[in-house]
């Protein structure tokens, strides 16, 4: 490969103009899809206390099974198919991973039954598979380290505008699709409608992506040159310093540890996710003050309004000063103390003034997160290390739904679940405090190197 020409590598605004061009090329199109896939994911939600419960015969526990379950099909494949991605490339792996979550989401509008939901979770877990590890990966080949966190941050923002768009739509598209299509319940309609869009955008994902910068038409051979030059510097410079291969990355203590990390922060996200549309509904018997179907979706979006900003800032400051722990550990820990105080306010405002503060902690902590273990894998240890992390953590989304749904159920009230969750943002944090940024480089290494086919 040719190397940089000088007066690109001399051009002070060269880093800047390029980082910006690929910034724009690829941001909004991969915001999109996660957007969509964490509809996808977390309608189920909004679908709960507006018929889905009722029709299928859920008690909370029963909802808490059928959200997380997704995530042990999720478990299961994750690994392998980010390695499969890191092999054939983004471009069809992920456009191949869209459409099949696509046609799983929609037939979700069609269950008969409770165990026909919990089937089409486990499906829709199998299916998204690799999704967000691969686009983690992908980013890697993209965005040096020192704009990374900016750039997850970019992408991650979908997850709060997935709340803060999506509540409202998926409220509206309940109350308007309800009857509207050869008589279908509106919970029914939101999951048919909203399923479809990763049908046609996985397939725009084989023309529209690039695996590599070499390969990116939409950047002059200079720049071309320049930004894979600079990957490949970057990239060659860790593994030299770090010596991960493959089968290190998988059974490395830190990257374990790295999982509970994302564990705790991910227990938060779903935790709420899943169960702040239930809790707005019940605003009715705990404070006499009833919302509509719509209205809850405009206050189910506000928290993540919030979080939007103060994820896309406090990332920002990260790479500004180049810390990454604390920029993990503070968000999460603040986050962890103010969920449970929300069980304890006595207006609806006030509550969601503590719901906010969660949200904004752990939206603040998740982009941050995945500049740490990309600061010591690359290569095939990156795909399987990533992966795993994602997976372990994403663990989360089972344990957490269930666990908060189970004690719900047995106590009568959220307050002993959401204690909980609080419990595991602190301990996140904690640990993140503990383990630093990154490994001293000769932090028990291994000197042989795991290679995937090219």
């Amino acid at each position: 490969m040719a190397g940089p020409s000088h007066s690109i590598a001399a051009d002070p605004g060269t880093r800047q103009r390029v980082i910006r061009k690929v910034a724009w090329r690829l941001m909004p199109f991969l915001g999109l899809l996660y957007f969509i896939n964490y509809l996808d994911r977390t309608n189920i939600g909004f679908a709960a206390p507006h018929g889905m419960n009722d029709a299928l015969g859920f008690d909370k526990a029963a909802f808490g099974l059928a959200s997380g379950i997704f995530f042990i099909g999720y478990l299961l494949l994750e690994v392998p198919s980010n390695l499969i991605l890191h092999k054939v490339g983004a471009r069809r792996w992920i456009a191949r991973i869209m459409v099949s979550w696509g046609i799983v989401a929609s037939l979700m509008a069609f269950v008969p039954n409770a165990m026909s939901m919990y089937g089409l979770r486990f499906l829709l877990g199998i299916a998204e598979a690799g999704f967000f590890p691969g686009i983690i990966l992908y980013l890697t080949f993209w965005f040096p380290k020192r704009e990374r966190a900016r750039a997850v941050a970019l992408f991650m923002i979908a997850i709060p505008v997935s709340s803060v768009i999506g509540s409202p739509l998926s409220a509206w598209l309940i109350s308007a699709g309800h009857g509207l299509l050869f008589g279908m319940e509106g919970w029914r309609f939101m999951f048919l409608v909203e399923g479809l869009p990763a049908i046609l955008i996985g397939v725009l994902c084989w023309f529209y992506l690039t695996d590599k910068p070499q390969d990116a038409t939409w950047l002059t051979p200079d720049e071309r040159n320049w930004l894979q030059h600079e990957m490949d510097t970057e990239q060659l410079q860790t593994s030299q310093r770090y010596h991960y291969p493959l089968s290190k990355a998988l059974t490395q203590p830190r990257i374990l540890a790295l999982a509970f990390v994302y564990f705790g922060i991910v227990y938060g996200l779903y935790a709420v996710g899943f169960f702040l549309p239930t809790i707005i509904a019940g605003f009715k018997q705990a404070f006499n003050t009833e919302y509509s179907i719509l209205e809850q979706g405009f206050i189910v979006a506000i928290p993540y309004a919030f979080g939007a900003i103060a994820m896309y800032l406090w990332a920002r400051h990260g790479d500004s000063t180049g810390e990454r722990v604390w920029h993990v550990a503070i968000p999460a820990i603040v986050g962890g103390l103010a969920i449970p105080v929300a069980l304890y306010m006595q207006s609806p405002f006030t509550t969601m003034i503590a719901v906010t503060i969660c949200a904004m902690g752990i939206c603040s902590a998740l982009p941050t997160f995945w500049a740490l273990p990309t600061r010591f894998l690359t290569g095939a240890a990156a795909a399987g290390g990533i992966a795993l992390i994602n997976s372990l953590g994403n663990l989360a989304g089972f344990v957490g739904p269930y666990v908060t749904g189970w004690l719900t159920d047995l106590t009568g009230n959220p307050k002993a679940g959401l204690w909980v969750v609080g419990a595991f943002m602190i301990a996140a944090g904690v640990i993140a405090v503990l383990l630093k940024a990154a490994p001293a480089p000769d932090d028990e290494q291994a000197v042989e190197t795991d290679t995937l086919p090219a």
